[in-house]
């Protein structure tokens, strides 16, 4: 089938946001003819490039061919949906449906399938928090997705708490599937190159950006009550740029408050190809109070064979099982937290079990083979029932 995915802004298809591109390699895998489109943002790139699975990166001419805040990226997402139902109407490839992915992608894809008539799967990835305007005035960015969710043919909800929160938003219940995330264990899994570590000292090692609400600060309390192991924190701007980091200021502040400086490492961003290894060296992966619901790092970590330590909160408690591929703490308790780490860091023989379930778990559940066949089987329903309604 061709698929069509529409992810506008370039930067998604880098280290955050590799579910766009992961997905296509693997529908491609599957026979799909996948193509995705993007908003060009660097004059000097080439028209089309190919991801490293093979599949074509077209580069949409949509608005200065430069990086944009969202604010500025919204006026260009008319000329991106023209672009694209010229490109489908009059050239050599045309898809059978539009698989959108962010709400920004899906604005741009609503408009463009409708000038051909072929179904929209609409991928929000993260909803938005409040009502702030996007721009300033106009509908809210909730207004939009409200919108989306109910002009698009199906939207595709990656957890149970996705799901609940898109009917919240005001998406009927029955344009929802739930199609969990997958994980490319090609990449993440227990073999390969292992970040250099302090073999005497247990390492503790989160992953995620660093942003207001993100509850780090809560780790490095829960430090003291884990004497000898050391916090490692991956994310942020580059090591260069951590002393200027206002968050990355107040974690240091607060680890010398706590008087764990000395075992609260901040990184900052790393490579997505380096990123396995510093997995591959951690003892446990935490996942901070409060952090992103939607980020990856749990399911990479589980298939690099490590066990996961979070609050169950959010969709956290649908991808760890408590006691067997790690420990749920039931509340945002930096001194609960710091138990439950000190407990499982002195217990080798608990941490095998749980590195070994976490694994199985992430293989089994969450590949992306399983989810590429479910997603198109979301497409090949759609493109009956549109033949059917072309037929009638």
């Amino acid at each position: 089938m061709r698929v069509a995915m529409i992810s506008e802004n370039t930067g998604s298809l880098g280290a955050g946001g590799r579910h766009v591109l992961e997905l296509a390699e693997a529908l491609a895998e599957l026979g799909h003819d996948v193509r995705i489109h993007t908003r060009r943002d660097d004059p000097a790139a080439p028209d089309v490039v190919r991801a490293p699975g093979g599949v074509p990166v077209v580069r949409v001419p949509a608005g200065p061919a430069r990086v944009l805040p969202v604010q500025e990226r919204l006026p260009c997402l008319g000329e991106f949906a023209r672009w694209l139902g010229r490109s489908w109407r009059d050239g050599d490839w045309a898809p059978a449906v539009v698989h959108a992915h962010f709400w920004t992608g899906g604005l741009a894809a609503v408009t463009a399938a409708r000038r051909i008539g072929v179904p929209v799967v609409q991928s929000f990835h993260e909803l938005g928090a409040g009502p702030a305007e996007p721009g300033g005035n106009g509908p809210s960015r909730a207004g939009y997705e409200r919108a989306l969710g109910r002009a698009v043919d199906r939207v595709l909800a990656r957890s149970q708490q996705e799901v609940g929160e898109l009917v919240d938003r005001g998406v009927p219940r029955p344009r929802i599937t739930f199609v969990p995330a997958g994980v490319d264990s090609r990449r993440f899994n227990p073999d390969g190159p292992v970040a250099e570590r302090d073999p005497r000292r247990p390492r503790i090692l989160a992953v995620g950006r660093l942003a207001d609400g993100t509850g780090y600060g809560a780790v490095v309390r829960a430090m003291r009550a884990v004497p000898g192991a050391e916090f490692v924190l991956i994310g942020g701007p580059p090591a260069a740029g951590l002393p200027d980091d206002p968050q990355a200021a107040r974690l240091r502040e607060l680890a010398v408050r706590c008087q764990v400086a000395d075992r609260v490492r901040l990184v900052g961003a790393v490579t997505s190809a380096d990123l396995p290894a510093w997995y591959r060296s951690a003892d446990v992966f935490v996942v901070a109070p409060g952090q992103d619901r939607y980020e990856a790092a749990p399911l990479e970590a589980m298939a690099c064979g490590v066990p996961v330590v979070g609050v169950a909160s959010g969709a956290l408690p649908e991808t760890v099982v408590d006691g067997l591929t790690g420990d749920l703490v039931p509340a945002a308790d930096p001194e609960a937290l710091g138990g439950t780490l000190r407990r499982l860091i002195i217990d080798p023989v608990r941490r095998f079990a749980y590195a070994t379930a976490a694994l199985d778990r992430a293989r089994q559940a969450y590949s992306w083979q399983r989810a590429a066949a479910q997603v198109g089987a979301v497409y090949a329903a759609l493109e009956s029932r549109s033949d059917a309604e072309a037929v009638a």
